[in-house]
């Protein structure tokens, strides 16, 4: 049985006459009634009776009718699942990210992008640098906001940057450097800093190990966390003087651009392979806003 057998019977079935069917098919009307029967034979049971002046369905035929209303129904969702998904607009992204630095326009972006592909369903994996480069190259994540990895160019990962944050350090509002407009690395020489943790950000690590050794002094670190958040609890509890980029928020800590300038990537990172048009879409609308300044309003 083929796909137009049932769309043929559907038409005679819901018209109750062979010559009206036709029309609205657009076919000879000997062709309708052989493949009506070809379905007779094929189920080996009536399911129009052609004995009275107006056909009639068989109790067999009411119910291929219904069930055909629904594959047919079904076949056609699927279609438009089908285009939508090719035009981008149906999908999945796997959405890998890291916190602090994307706080400032990632929900943005999302509700964006939820206006334009209301069908896409976007998972949120809060990651760590390492773990995001990781989960992207092994395909387990869509694409990725994170920062740059040791082993980034050997996962052959694409990228696009976008944005140079600045490292600050963070200290206790009551802290006597607190109101600084700035401060210079050479001042934390001596001081206890804490700092992100080389496995989950080598980036970050090695670029204030190299501002510290461009200022003529090795940093005393007391505490490696792994996230920056616990970097920020230990400095409010009066452990030490945090290390952190610009874009970390805390309202119980002041953050002073350290001098000169030391700054680390943010990047977007996506596998060469596997052009999903869902993951296309939400590179391009990055794209889009980081050209337009919206990613940092």
């Amino acid at each position: 049985m083929e796909l137009r057998h049932l769309r043929y019977f559907q038409a005679v079935a819901e018209e109750l006459s062979f010559s009206r069917a036709a029309r609205r098919l657009r076919i000879a009307q000997p062709a309708l009634s052989r493949a009506v029967q070809e379905m007779e034979r094929e189920l080996d049971t009536q399911l129009i009776e052609r004995e009275r002046r107006s056909p009639r369905l068989t109790p067999a035929g009411a119910v291929l009718l219904h069930e055909t209303g629904l594959i047919l129904e079904r076949l056609e969702e699927s279609m438009r699942r089908v285009r939508r998904t090719a035009k981008g607009e149906e999908g999945e992204l796997r959405l890998g990210y890291i916190g602090p630095p994307t706080r400032m326009f990632l929900s943005r972006l999302l509700k964006e992008y939820g206006k334009r592909y209301p069908r896409v369903t976007v998972i949120l994996e809060e990651r760590t640098p390492e773990r995001v480069w990781e989960m992207v190259s092994k395909g387990r994540l869509s694409v990725g906001l994170t920062r740059p990895v040791l082993a980034h160019e050997v996962l052959g990962l694409q990228t696009l940057l976008l944005r140079e944050e600045k490292f600050c350090a963070a200290v206790p509002k009551e802290h006597p450097w607190a109101k600084l407009s700035s401060l210079p690395w050479k001042k934390l020489a001596g001081e206890s800093l804490i700092i992100l943790a080389r496995r989950e950000g080598a980036g970050s690590h090695d670029a204030i190990q190299a501002a510290c050794d461009a200022a003529g002094f090795e940093p005393r670190v007391k505490h490696m966390p792994s996230l920056i958040g616990t970097i920020l609890q230990y400095v409010e509890s009066g452990a030490g003087i945090g290390i952190v980029p610009e874009s970390t928020v805390s309202k119980h800590l002041a953050l002073i651009p350290l001098k000169p300038q030391q700054t680390i990537p943010l990047v977007m990172v996506w596998a060469k392979e596997g052009d999903d048009p869902a993951v296309v879409a939400f590179r391009e609308l990055v794209k889009e806003w980081l050209r337009a300044g919206k990613l940092w309003e």
